[in-house]
């Protein structure tokens, strides 16, 4: 059987409730939050074996995620990047990270679904 030559773990639409931002209010009260993650891994023995231990268990991510989000941040670029440095050190195998953090209703007077940020990082060679 041939390998894929590159694999994801997709984690869509997390949902949560988190204090990022920098007016007082937003600070206090929190704002709700979406958050997508595309993972590069490789899990080609998992395609073979059927086992969780050789892929990368969603369910150790989706943590990982929840205790980056509890820490309150000014900005959506500083609690996106410590979520990257949090993932990339728990599990080394990690390929890659595209992921996307949406502040659903910003303190901005617009009318619309969101405000956010996306980064795409991969492995250095």
């Amino acid at each position: 059987m041939m390998k894929p030559m590159t694999s994801y773990i997709l984690l869509q639409g997390l949902r949560f409730h988190a204090y990022i931002g920098v007016g007082a209010q937003e600070q206090r009260v929190g704002n709700d939050y979406v958050l997508d993650l595309r993972i590069g891994y490789p899990f080609a023995d998992a395609m073979q074996s059927d086992e969780v231990a050789d892929t990368l268990n969603y369910a150790e991510v989706f943590d990982v995620v929840g205790e980056a989000v509890r820490r309150p941040a000014k900005l959506l670029e500083a609690a996106a990047g410590d979520l990257v440095r949090k993932l990339q050190t728990r599990f080394p195998e990690i390929e890659s990270i595209d992921l996307k953090l949406v502040k659903l209703n910003p303190p901005m007077g617009a009318d619309c679904n969101g405000a956010g940020v996306e980064l795409h990082f991969g492995r250095e060679q």
